[in-house]
């Protein structure tokens, strides 16, 4: 038998010993890698934060913005090999040398994981610790400062963004971001850690609360999760 008859017998052998199923699931394995990132279900239901934030809201903010987000995120990394298998703390972290589209999706996608834990239930929120108490008298000089300066942050930034609480340079911080920038970005005004953050576009109250955003910022303070801000509290400063 000549070579190419051999090659060709062997192909047809190995063709009939393994299972269609096997080799099409290896081909697709090949050529449609499995989405880079994923959202999270919501971790509690899209009414449990009424009346301070509507379930038709909650319903579209997750289910169209933030989806939206992750899947241009993923369609961003697919066309940006040297991005591939990072993390997204490591995409943030040099976004400056990324597209537009990844700056953005990157940023959607890390804001909003991030903002749905920081709400809850009402069981489930908790109170601010002692430890984040006395940081907040100490850096602040009182909660009513702290929580005037975070309401400015939100109402005070033109267009959209996000309010953010952050720990940065040994202390807390109130700042603002644009869009869906975010403090842990190497092209932020300043860098920290989140602790506390509120989104401030118009599809995150608009149908309760119309233009008014300083209403929406106000009542927010009624669903935030203590427990968890505690904990990243607790985690930046250890």
């Amino acid at each position: 038998m000549n070579p190419k008859m051999l090659a060709v017998s062997l192909s047809l052998a190995f063709a009939a010993a393994v299972p269609f199923g096997v080799m099409a699931a290896e081909t697709a394995a090949t050529t449609a890698p499995s989405a880079a990132f994923e959202q999270a279900p919501l971790p509690y239901a899209f009414d449990a934060l009424e009346p301070v934030i509507d379930r038709q809201t909650m319903e579209i903010h997750h289910g169209r913005h933030h989806a939206a987000y992750v899947k241009a995120l993923n369609a961003a990394i697919t066309d940006t090999p040297a991005l591939q298998g990072k993390t997204l703390d490591e995409i943030l972290a040099s976004v400056s040398s990324a597209s537009p589209a990844v700056r953005n999706n990157a940023g959607g996608h890390y804001n909003h994981t991030l903002f749905w834990t920081l709400m809850a239930p009402a069981d489930q929120r908790g109170a601010p610790s002692d430890a984040l108490k006395a940081q907040i008298d100490k850096d602040f000089g009182s909660w009513d400062n702290f929580s005037k300066a975070f309401e400015e942050a939100g109402t005070k930034r033109f267009g959209s963004g996000w309010a953010w609480l952050i720990w940065s340079d040994g202390k807390l911080r109130v700042i603002s971001t644009p869009n869906q920038d975010n403090p842990l970005m190497d092209i932020a005004e300043v860098k920290g850690t989140p602790i506390l953050a509120n989104d401030v576009w118009e599809h995150a109250y608009y149908l309760k609360y119309q233009n008014k955003r300083a209403d929406y910022l106000k009542a927010w303070w009624q669903v935030v999760n203590w427990a968890k801000v505690n904990e990243l509290f607790a985690a930046a400063t250890e």
